[in-house]
C-alpha cells in the first residue's frame, strides 16, 4: 500500500437524516482508513446529482445515516494498493459503486473508494471543470452508445435539455453528428441553449410531441429521456417507428410506471430502452477524449456555477433542488 503523508481528520458535509439542507452539516471527521482493494483520493472538487438529492430527501434505497454523501469525486490519489498501478499524485475521478449510499462519498477532503470506480486521467483543466464531469460524461455517453446506440446523421430529443446532463449529452451528440432538439420548461432558456448549439430549442409545456412532428412529421429517430414517467409517453409519441427512447433521468422524481401494458403504453414499432450504468461503462479513453477535447476548445461542457468550499453546501443543495441551473453544479474543495 503506497500513502501519502496526512493529517488525521478532515472536513467533510455528513448527512444526518433525510430531510431538508439543514441536515446537511459540515464536520470533522477522521481521515478513512487505507484498505486493500480501496483508494483514498484527496478530493479537490466534486460535482452535485440529482442522486444526491434523493439521497437527502429520504428517495434513495439502502442508506444508512450518518452519511457523507456525493456519487462522484475528482482528484489526487492519497493511498492506492501495492500493483494497482496507481501512485500518490496521480490526478484521477472516481464515481457510483456505492459512494455517498452504502460508504461515505465525495462531499469531503477525502474520500475511499473501491479501486474499481477510480479512472486515472491526465489533464492541466481547473479542477472546478475536471470536477463536473465524471458522472454526467459517464451517463451522457452511456445514454448515447448503449442507451441510443446514436450514429451520425440521426435526429436526437433530449427531454430535460437544460440539465447537466442533457446539455452534456446534447455536446456528445452533436460532436457525433446528430441533428439535436432540446426542451426546457422556461421560455428565458430557449435562447441559451440555442447558443450552444442546439438545433432545435423547444418550450416545454408538458406536451412536445406535436412540435416535434411539425419539425420532422415522421418523428425523431431517438430521445434521451431525463425528466421522468410524466413526460415519458409524449416523448415515445415524439419517436418514428422504429426510433428508440432510452429512459435515464428522474428530474421530476418520478420514476415508476403504474400499471404497465405495453401494448397500449408503447407507440407501435418505438423501443424504450434505459441506462444507468457506473464507471465501469464509462471508458477511460472516452473520458479522456472529452478531457482532451475541453483543453482544446472543441467541445463545451456547461459548468453552471462553482461554489467555494464545502461550506456553500446547503446553498448548492438548494439551487439544485428548486432547479436555478442550467449545467453542472460544483464544489471546489479546499484544504488546509
Amino acid at each position: 500500500m503506497s500513502t501519502a503523508p496526512q493529517a488525521a481528520t478532515m472536513r467533510a458535509v455528513q448527512l444526518s437524516g433525510p430531510g431538508p439542507v439543514e441536515h446537511l452539516h459540515v464536520r470533522e471527521l477522521p481521515i478513512p482508513s487505507a484498505r486493500d482493494g480501496w483508494v483514498r483520493i484527496r478530493v479537490e472538487a466534486f460535482g452535485l446529482n440529482r442522486s444526491e438529492l434523493h439521497t437527502r430527501l429520504g428517495l434513495a434505497e439502502g442508506v444508512t445515516f450518518p452519511r457523507v454523501p456525493g456519487i462522484e469525486a475528482a482528484g489526487v490519489v492519497d493511498a492506492a494498493p501495492d500493483g494497482s498501478g496507481l501512485a500518490p499524485g496521480q490526478k484521477v475521478v472516481a464515481m457510483m459503486g456505492g459512494m455517498g449510499r452504502t460508504f461515505d462519498g465525495g462531499y469531503a477532503e477525502y474520500t475511499l473508494v473501491p479501486l474499481t470506480q477510480v479512472i486515472p486521467i491526465d489533464t492541466d483543466l481547473p479542477w472546478e471543470t475536471v470536477g463536473a464531469l465524471p458522472e454526467m460524461i459517464q451517463t451522457a455517453h452511456g445514454s448515447l452508445t448503449t442507451g441510443l446506440d446514436l450514429t451520425p446523421g440521426q435526429t436526437l430529443l433530449i427531454r430535460g435539455g437544460t440539465s447537466s446532463v442533457g446539455l452534456a449529452a446534447a455536446a456528445l451528440a452533436k460532436a457525433r453528428g446528430a441533428t439535436v432538439l432540446a426542451t426546457t420548461r422556461r421560455p428565458d432558456r430557449l435562447d441559451d441553449l440555442a447558443r450552444r448549439g442546439i438545433d432545435h430549442p423547444l418550450l416545454d409545456t408538458g406536451e412536445i410531441a406535436d412540435a416535434v412532428r411539425a419539425l420532422y412529421p415522421q418523428g425523431v429517430d431517438a430521445a434521451l429521456e431525463l425528466v421522468g414517467t410524466p413526460t415519458l409517453p409524449d416523448t415515445l409519441r415524439s419517436l418514428r417507428v422504429h426510433g428508440t427512447a432510452c429512459f435515464t433521468g428522474m428530474l421530476s422524481n418520478e420514476w415508476t410506471v403504474k400499471e404497465f401494458y405495453p401494448i397500449s403504453y408503447l407507440p407501435n414499432g418505438v423501443r424504450l430502452t434505459a441506462y444507468g450504468g457506473d464507471a465501469g461503462d464509462l471508458p477511460q479513453d472516452v473520458l479522456q477524449g472529452v478531457l482532451d477535447a475541453i483543453a482544446a476548445g472543441r467541445l463545451d461542457i456547461p459548468v453552471h456555477h462553482v461554489y467555494d468550499g464545502l461550506d456553500e453546501i446547503r446553498r448548492a443543495h438548494t439551487d439544485m433542488e428548486h432547479g436555478n441551473a442550467a449545467g453542472k453544479l460544483v464544489v471546489r474543495v479546499h484544504h488546509a
